[in-house]
């Protein structure tokens, strides 16, 4: 019998998701008497990822919040909306705490559970927290974050590091992870990823280093994921290359494709950074450019100043980003020593469980 629930409150893309997920495979270990249930957003990624772990889930309407009239006229039906099915969500389930993990979602959840006396325990997850996480910490009983906030260094009671699912960290050898993917032994392997949603420029400078630099490519193979793309044109560009390429839009078993990768090209979201980092892969870390305050720089800058890691700018023009972003990359393909400290220098670091550290909190307010 159920001694309730523990609802993680949080979605709109895969870094928000995949920590939530972490972080309810260690509850269902250490508290299988806790129901697990997520209010994530109604966009599709979140449906896709929750579903393919059977996760239990319920959809909380939620918008941005604009100065803009017509948008802020959707903010506040949304919000309103979103808090009133939250109640009822926090009421049927019999909740017992809620983990906020960030995005718009977090906003209304939070205050349907603050109006019911609902403890709140914060995760936050990139290195600078958004609006909603800091409207969110002043409701919440406890505030944790994954990752140092060097612009508000107060902002948490404690630094735990990331949560990481454990499909996400490799659990065989490198030889069968390539088996396991269809590629091909004998070759190296770089692993190019824009996350849950993909990374146009980041495709589109692949496809020039392509042309360019394709004697390089000689000794490599290419596990791309895709994300949003359309697939074709790449494997194209892969094709008419004479490049071994495996092409496909997205991967819940990421940890075949860090068990496999000898080197990464990859966005710099908090989670990426960190499943790079546990799995030990060389990576090329290219923030997402279109965030005001630039927060994806922040997650990978101190893998980066230790040298395990490379952080470059996406200057989003693929010709611009040949001669930076792209000739980082070409760098690290040619230089087989260096891309070998790199990986002993993480495979020394220590390793901590964060999501089962927060697993133990929620459980403790849970309680």
């Amino acid at each position: 019998m159920s001694d309730g629930s523990i609802v993680l409150a949080g979605g709109g893309t895969g870094g928000h998701i995949s920590p939530g997920i972490a972080i309810a495979e260690r509850l269902a270990e250490i508290a299988p008497q806790f129901d697990r249930v997520f209010a994530c957003s109604t966009r599709a990624v979140d449906a896709r990822m929750l579903e393919h772990v059977g996760a239990d889930y319920v959809p909380i309407q939620a918008e941005g919040l604009s100065p803009q009239p017509l948008k802020l006229m959707r903010f506040v039906r949304a919000f309103v909306a979103g808090r009133a099915a939250a109640r009822d969500l926090l009421a049927e389930r019999g909740a017992r705490v809620v983990i906020a993990l960030g995005g718009y979602v977090t906003g209304p959840v939070v205050m349907a559970a603050h109006s019911m006396r609902v403890p709140v325990l914060l995760v936050n997850l990139d290195a600078t927290p958004g609006k909603a996480n800091r409207l969110v910490a002043r409701r919440a009983v406890r505030v944790l974050s994954a990752c140092a906030t060097p612009s508000m260094p107060r902002f948490a009671e404690r630094i735990v590091g990331m949560p990481v699912r454990r499909v996400a960290l490799a659990s065989m050898s490198r030889d069968e992870c390539i088996a396991k993917l269809g590629l091909e032994r004998g070759f190296r392997t770089l692993l190019v990823t824009g996350a849950s949603q993909g990374a146009t420029s980041l495709n589109d400078l692949i496809q020039l280093l392509l042309l360019r630099e394709r004697p390089l490519f000689g000794e490599w193979q290419v596990l791309h994921l895709v994300g949003n793309a359309d697939r074709a044109p790449i494997e194209r560009a892969y094709r008419e290359a004479g490049v071994r390429a495996k092409v496909i839009a997205f991967l819940h078993e990421m940890g075949l494709a860090w068990g496999a990768a000898d080197l990464a090209l990859s966005r710099a979201g908090a989670n990426s950074v960190a499943e790079a980092m546990l799995n030990a892969v060389p990576t090329v870390f290219a923030p997402y450019p279109y965030h005001a305050d630039q927060h994806q720089k922040w997650n990978a800058r101190p893998y980066h100043d230790e040298g395990v890691a490379v952080l470059c700018d996406d200057l989003i023009d693929s010709e611009k980003n040949a001669s930076t972003l792209g000739a980082a990359l070409v760098a690290l393909m040619g230089d087989h020593a260096r891309r070998e400290a790199m990986r002993g220098a993480l495979v020394a670091r220590a390793r901590e469980d964060a999501a089962l550290e927060i697993a133990k909190i929620a459980l403790e307010i849970a309680r």
